[in-house]
Formats: structure tokens, C-alpha cells, sequence
């Protein structure tokens, strides 16, 4: 089954806590504090790879977890880093963050990587806090918490080739006979459910080619299958409009040129400015006298250069080939996606939110207050009375008067519940 667009949840590792604990050896009974700092945890890393064409793999598969750094130890042993979530992904599959629809990277070559999310950071031992007052410090800090994102993987087929057209203009058997790709191949509608690849050899070169299936009139709109397909083709360099002049399907060849050509304008300009090769295909189902008719007909209405081609006959293929060859030399590959710089890794520390509870308790929330309740520990007695400056330090204590506090308000900060005194 192909699949070019699913939507996965990823999360970096948190950070492991760091270690309250003091030396203990048969010299030393009371040693000093020698708790070590919580690991780092691990990274989400996407990677592009040749080895797959489709998405299929995240079908069922959703969520991609780094793991969490392991927490510090005695006798100044830092934990373990957690390790990295690699996740591979085709060549030309773009990222996208889900809350805000902004694309956040473009892995168009194999072998690219983008760290979409980074590992916590591992919490400080007490070792870290002795100082010259604070001989023994009995509190460490915990690590830092990393929150799940939602990211959109849109493939984007990576192919120097692309073959447009009607369903049954003979883009399936075109593929077939000029590259290594074996596609489905029948005379009925939408034979074609995804993008087929194939490589083309010529004179030692090789080069890729995509059949892009459903274009039809209204296909940027959205009908049939075409809008659907039209992302595959906008990293190609040349494309082959194949136009079945039989008529085989009973539309007009003339209209159904005009057609594609509208439905790629609509859907990009710079679509529409790749360079074409006409193919007038399905040369061996007419007789010559028709056959010159309508040659002359394409000339007169549309006026741009063509080849006459058959994908049973073999007419006209090897020129196609050599064709081919020779404009992909003189056109340069298409850049990569613009990417706004944007913070997707955003790790909130500065926010602080004030709400009431049912109950009408003052609940303090947010990135400075998670960030800065990691080293709190509300049984040491002198971690709380740090606690409680640091509140009338950062203002809480004023916005929380002017939200009504008193003398008795109850104040929920994270796991901490207790009264207000003035």
C-alpha cells in the first residue's frame, strides 16, 4: 500500500533527576553531599533514506519516543543519556508541525537528518549545590520534562521525470519499456493508485522517472484522484505530457492537453514553468491518413513541439530517452522547500499562569514555574523557605494579590498545596 501522508506524535526523553545522597565508606561516616546529575534525554531524529518510497511503515506505527536519561547516582555518577528515536523517512518527505501548519524541514537528499526535538536536561545532584553555607544540601533538582508534538509527514516523490496526463494516455506502459519499473498496466480508469518509479539507462546515465496518476479536469479542486498526486511532481525537472491522440477513451486529444496544462497552472505557477516534452502517444491505433489529420490539427491549435510515440510498438521510444538525456544536462534540480525559521523545539520557560480551581484555589502553572520547581524540595526546610522568596521574587506573590489574594487563600503549584500568610 502506498502512503504519502500520515500524521505521528514524538516525544524527546526527559531528562533523568539528579542525586540527593552523601559519601558513605567505612573511613567515612558522614562524608559530604555526592549525589551525581540526571542524564540527558535522548533526541527525535529524522533521517532520509533511498531504501524507502512510501510511508506505508508509520501506517499503524504512531508514536516515536526517545528514551528518558537515567537518573544520577552516589559518588558523582552521572545517569546514562537516554537514547536517540532515529526515525527513517523516504528521500523528499517534508515535516510539518501540526498546531501551527508550518513546515519545519524539507529531507529532499538521502542521507539528511534534521533533531526535531531535543532530550531534556538531566537535574543537578546536591553535589552541584554544596557551597560554603550550604554544607549539606539534602535536595537535588529533577530533570526536565519534554512534552509530545504532532508532526505531518507529506512525501514528496523525488523523481528528475515526471509523467503526466489522462488515465489510459499510456503513462504505465511509457514507464515500462524505458525504465526498470514493472507498473499495473489496463485499460480502465485510475489503473494507477500511486506514484510508480522507475530508473532510465541511457549511454550510461541514469535518471528517474515518476508516472503520476489521476490528473483529470478539476483535479486541483479536488476531483478524482489528481489533487490528491499533484505534490509528486512538484520537485521533477521535466515532465513528459503524454496525450493519447487515438482517442481511445473517446475525449478530445486537443481539449484533454489543454486540460492538464490548466489543472497544473491552477495548482502552482511554478509547476507550470517546468519544462514539457509533448508526447503524442498511441501512434499504432490509427491509420496514416487520420493520423496525419491529427497531427496537423495539434499543430494548428496548440503550436508547440511534440513526438509521436507507441508504448507497444517501441515508435519513437529511444528518442524520447535521448531526449530526455539531453535537457535534464541543461536543467538544474529545483532547491528545496523555503523554511521559515521558526522555534518547533519551543521548551517554555517563561510563562506563568494563574487560574482558580473549582474549590476557588489559586493554581499557578506554567514553563517558568515547571522549570523553576525542579530544584524545589518542599520537606527540606530550608528548599521551602527558598521557595517562598523565590515567589516574592518573581512577582507571583503581587499577581496574586491582584487577583485577591489573603491571608488563608489556599495556592496549588504543581504538587505543593498550601496557605497563604501574609
Amino acid at each position: 500500500m502506498f502512503l504519502d501522508r500520515t500524521t505521528i506524535n514524538i516525544k524527546a526523553g526527559n531528562g533523568g533527576n539528579g542525586s540527593a545522597s552523601f559519601l558513605h565508606t567505612a573511613q567515612t561516616a558522614n562524608g559530604g553531599p555526592d549525589g551525581g546529575e540526571g542524564g540527558k534525554g535522548g533526541d527525535v531524529i529524522f533521517v532520509s533514506t533511498k531504501d524507502l518510497n512510501t510511508l506505508y511503515d508509520f501506517r499503524f506505527h504512531k508514536k516515536f519516543f526517545a528514551e528518558n536519561g537515567l537518573n544520577g547516582s552516589q559518588r558523582l555518577k552521572t545517569g546514562a543519556k537516554g537514547a536517540d528515536k532515529i526515525i527513517k523517512v523516504p528521500c523528499g518527505t517534508v515535516l510539518i508541525d501540526k498546531e501551527s501548519g508550518k513546515v519545519i524541514a524539507d529531507l529532499y537528499e538521502d542521507g539528511m537528518t534534521f533533531t526535531a526535538l531535543k532530550g531534556g536536561a538531566g537535574g543537578h545532584g546536591n553535589a552541584y549545590y554544596k557551597s560554603s553555607i550550604k554544607q549539606a544540601p539534602h535536595f537535588s533538582q529533577l530533570g526536565e520534562e519534554t512534552k509530545a508534538r504532532d508532526v505531518i509527514l507529506e512525501l514528496k516523490t523525488i523523481a528528475d521525470v515526471g509523467l503526466i496526463g489522462f488515465p489510459n494516455a499510456g503513462k504505465s506502459t511509457l514507464l515500462s519499456v524505458i525504465s526498470n519499473a514493472n507498473p499495473k498496466i489496463a485499460n480502465y480508469p485510475f489503473t494507477t493508485l500511486y506514484p510508480n518509479l522507475g530508473v532510465c539507462e541511457v549511454k550510461g546515465q541514469t535518471f528517474v522517472v515518476a508516472d503520476i496518476p489521476g490528473l483529470i479536469k478539476g483535479a486541483s479542486e479536488g476531483q478524482g484522484l489528481g489533487h490528491y498526486f499533484l505534490k509528486h511532481v512538484e520537485r521533477v525537472r521535466l515532465l513528459l505530457h503524454l496525450v493519447d491522440i487515438s482517442q481511445s477513451d473517446g475525449r478530445d486529444f486537443i481539449e484533454d492537453y489543454k486540460d492538464i496544462n490548466n489543472e497544473l497552472s491552477l495548482y502552482s505557477n511554478e509547476l507550470a514553468k517546468t519544462p514539457q516534452i509533448t508526447l503524442l502517444s498511441k501512434v499504432d491505433l490509427l491509420e496514416e491518413d487520420v493520423l496525419r489529420e491529427r497531427i496537423k490539427r495539434f499543430e494548428r491549435e496548440i503550436g508547440v513541439e511534440y513526438m509521436l510515440i507507441s508504448g507497444v510498438t517501441y515508435n519513437g521510444i529511444n528518442e524520447v530517452k535521448l531526449k530526455v538525456l539531453e535537457l535534464l544536462s541543461k536543467i538544474p534540480k529545483k532547491p528545496p522547500l523555503e523554511i521559515e525559521k521558526f522555534d518547533f523545539d519551543i521548551k517554555d520557560k517563561d510563562s506563568i499562569i494563574i487560574s482558580r480551581d473549582d474549590e476557588g484555589a489559586f493554581v499557578i502553572s506554567g514553563g517558568k514555574i515547571d522549570n523553576f520547581t525542579r530544584g524545589i524540595v518542599l520537606s527540606d526546610t530550608r528548599s521551602f523557605a527558598y521557595f517562598q522568596k523565590r515567589l516574592e521574587t518573581m512577582g507571583i506573590i503581587d499577581m496574586l494579590k491582584e487577583r485577591g489574594l489573603k491571608n488563608g487563600s489556599i495556592i496549588k503549584i504543581k504538587d505543593a498545596i498550601f496557605e497563604y500568610s501574609d
